[in-house]
C-alpha cells in the first residue's frame, strides 16, 4: 500500500541513488505479479474524426488543418488478420469520438473479428453511452480503455469542453468506468503527465485513483503539445500558495516523471497490465520503451494502422515510428523485448488483476 505522502515523495524525488530503489521495487513487483512476458497489442487507429474540442488533442474537431479518414471494415479486418499472423493476442480499435462509428457498425465489426480470429478485442472509442457499451460487450468486446486524464475536476473541465448534447464532465467519465466494470469489461484508464496546470498534488491523487478504481490496465504518458490546440500556447501555471510550493508546483511533461508514474502505478496496482507507450518512444526513440519495461511496464502496442493513415492520426506531433510498416514495427518490437532479457508474451495476455477478481467472485 502506498499512501499520499509516499507517492508525493517519490514523484518529487530527484536523487538517482534513491530512484534506483523505486525502479528496483517496481521491477520486482512486476516480475512477481505479472511475470517476464511482454504482451503485444496490435493497435489499429480506425478513424481520426472526433466531435470533441479537447484542449490538448490534435484530433479535436476544431483542427481544420488535419486531413480526416475512416478505415473501411475490410481494411480493419485485414489488419486483424495481420495481427493474428504476427502472433499478437489482442487487437486495439482506437479512434476519436466519431459519430460514424455507430452502435450497430462497431457491434457488427466486433462480431466479425471474434468469428474470424481467436483474439481479444480492446475498444478505445471515447465516451459512449451505456447502451453502446453494453451492445459491444454482448458482441464480444473484451476490454475498454477510457483514460480519466486527471482527477482534478476543475482542470479536467478546463481542457475538456462538453460535447454536443451535454455530458463530458469528470464525474461522467468516472461513472462510465464504473459502468464498464459492471458490464464485465476488463477496464483500462490512465492519465496524462504534465498537463499545463497539473500539480504534484494532482498527480498524487491520480495514482491513488488507480488503486481505488482497481484498474485492470493503466496507460500513462507525457503531455506533448500539439501546435493546433489551445494548450499549445497555454503557459499559465498558477503560483504555488505560501507553504505549499512543492505540492502546488507544475508537473513537468518529461521522461523521468513518466517513469516514476509507471513505477508507482505498478506498486499501486501490482496485477494490472501497464504499457510502455509510443509517447515514451517519442521522447526517447532509442531506449524509451525499453526503460519503461524495466520500471514496471509489461505491454507494448505495435502499430498495425496502414501507413497511408498513420501520420493523420496526429494526437500529438512527431509521433515515433509513423513511417514504419507493420512488419517493421513487429520485428523491431520483438527484438527490443528480447534485448532486455524479456520474452514476447503468448496468448491474449488477460489482466492478472481481472482474473484474480473473477476467481475471488466465483468462490
Amino acid at each position: 500500500m502506498l499512501d499520499r505522502r509516499d507517492i508525493l515523495g517519490w514523484l518529487t524525488e530527484g536523487r538517482e541513488c534513491r530512484l534506483e530503489e523505486l525502479w528496483a521495487r517496481a521491477d520486482a513487483v512486476r516480475r512477481e505479479r505479472v511475470g517476464e512476458a511482454v504482451h503485444l497489442r496490435g493497435l489499429i487507429e480506425i478513424s481520426n474524426h472526433c466531435r470533441r474540442q479537447c484542449g490538448y488533442c490534435g484530433l479535436r474537431a476544431g483542427n481544420r488543418q488535419l486531413p480526416r479518414y475512416r478505415m473501411s471494415d475490410q481494411e480493419i479486418l485485414d489488419c486483424v488478420r495481420q495481427a493474428e499472423a504476427f502472433g499478437y493476442g489482442t487487437v486495439v480499435l482506437q479512434a476519436g469520438e466519431d459519430e460514424a462509428l455507430t452502435q450497430e457498425r462497431v457491434g457488427d465489426l466486433v462480431r466479425r473479428i471474434k468469428a474470424d480470429a481467436p483474439l481479444a478485442v480492446t475498444l478505445s472509442l471515447g465516451e459512449r453511452t451505456p447502451e453502446e457499451l453494453a451492445c459491444w460487450r454482448r458482441a464480444g468486446a473484451d476490454r475498454y480503455l477510457l483514460r480519466f486524464e486527471t482527477s482534478n475536476r476543475e482542470l479536467y473541465e478546463r481542457i475538456h469542453p462538453p460535447p454536443p448534447g451535454g455530458g463530458g464532465t469528470a464525474v461522467h467519465r468516472f461513472e462510465l468506468l464504473r459502468v464498464l466494470r459492471e458490464l464485465g469489461y476488463e477496464v483500462g484508464s490512465g492519465v496524462m503527465i504534465g498537463i499545463p496546470g497539473q500539480t504534484w498534488a494532482d498527480l498524487t491523487e491520480d495514482i491513488l485513483a488507480f488503486e481505488r478504481l482497481d484498474l485492470d490496465m493503466i496507460g500513462v504518458g507525457p503531455y506533448i503539445a500539439h501546435p493546433a490546440t489551445p494548450l499549445a500556447s497555454d503557459a499559465t501555471v498558477a503560483p504555488a500558495p505560501a507553504g505549499e510550493a512543492l505540492e502546488s508546483s507544475q508537473v513537468p511533461a518529461d521522461e523521468l516523471t513518466t517513469y516514476k508514474v509507471i513505477a508507482l502505478a505498478r506498486l499501486a496496482c501490482p496485477r494490472a497490465n501497464i504499457p510502455s507507450t509510443t509517447a515514451l518512444a517519442t521522447l526517447n526513440l532509442a531506449q524509451g520503451r525499453e526503460t519503461g519495461l524495466c520500471r514496471g511496464a509489461n505491454v507494448v502496442m505495435p502499430n498495425l494502422t496502414p501507413a497511408r493513415y498513420r501520420e493523420m492520426y496526429e494526437i500529438y506531433p512527431a509521433k515515433a515510428c509513423v513511417r514504419e510498416t507493420s512488419d517493421d514495427c513487429h520485428r523491431c518490437m520483438s527484438g527490443r523485448i528480447r534485448s532486455i532479457g524479456r520474452v514476447v508474451g503468448a496468448g491474449r495476455g488477460d489482466s492478472p488483476n481481472r482474473l484474480a477478481r473473477q476467481e475471488s467472485d466465483s468462490r
